[in-house]
């Protein structure tokens, strides 16, 4: 009889750790616990799938990629609700802290958009400045536009926060560099999970980088694979 209940006992903390083992094998962690800023996602927080995406402004990959969303933005944003995709942008200065021409835009770019983050606009900051540089340089100079870019300073980009209707306060947090701290902290961390600009983690599809000459029909075969993995 002893033998029976040990043996009994036994299986059943097996039984236990195996059931154990399955759920936190399907069993992932949310959305928002994995996020860095519900400010710069899009979508629903409860989405299936989460997609990243690891960008700077003065990339103009980055932008390219980022552009034709905007230019198919009903379209784009119609496809996240039907996929229940949850987007979420992880904005850096890489390009200064990690580039070999260091363009100080990067830096500046990334300072205006954390400020108008600041005041919960960061979507549409992020877009007039993403469809602007693209538009004003990018779009027909590319990475050429470097030379060109390089005389922007602050002015440009604190002109888009008043283009859309940003505080007083936003000039002052550009000014200041009030944002500068978190971009560092950004920066590192994209760092030593991605590999080039722009880079992409769509659920378990991995990728980088986006040809200039390509637009919306690229961009969806890029969630496809991730709505694939």
């Amino acid at each position: 009889m002893k033998n029976i209940l040990k043996v009994t006992g036994l299986v059943a903390i097996i039984v236990i750790i195996i059931a154990a083992i399955v759920v936190s094998i399907n069993t992932k962690p949310s959305n928002s616990d994995r996020i860095w800023d519900e400010k710069t996602t899009i979508g629903n927080i409860d989405a299936q799938n989460y997609f990243i995406i690891y960008s700077d402004i003065m990339c103009p990959y980055c932008v390219a990629f980022e552009n034709a969303i905007f230019e198919n933005e009903e379209a784009f944003e119609e496809y996240i609700k039907e996929n229940d995709i949850l987007i979420e942008v992880r904005l850096s200065d890489f390009l200064y802290e990690f580039g070999e021409t260091r363009p100080i835009n990067s830096r500046y770019s990334a300072i205006s958009s954390y400020c108008a983050k600041k005041e919960d606009k960061f979507w549409d900051y992020y877009k007039i400045a993403i469809t602007t540089i693209w538009n004003d340089y990018f779009k027909d100079l590319g990475k050429s536009a470097f030379t060109e870019t390089n005389k922007l300073t602050k002015d440009y980009w604190i002109k888009l926060g008043k283009k859309i209707g940003l505080s007083n306060n936003f000039e002052t947090c550009v000014e200041n560099d009030e944002t500068l701290p978190e971009i560092i902290v950004n920066t590192q961390k994209a760092s030593k999970l991605i590999n080039g600009m722009p880079y992409f983690k769509f659920n378990n599809y991995v990728n980088s980088g986006f040809s200039l000459s390509w637009g919306w029909e690229y961009v969806k075969m890029y969630f496809q694979a991730g709505l694939n993995s």
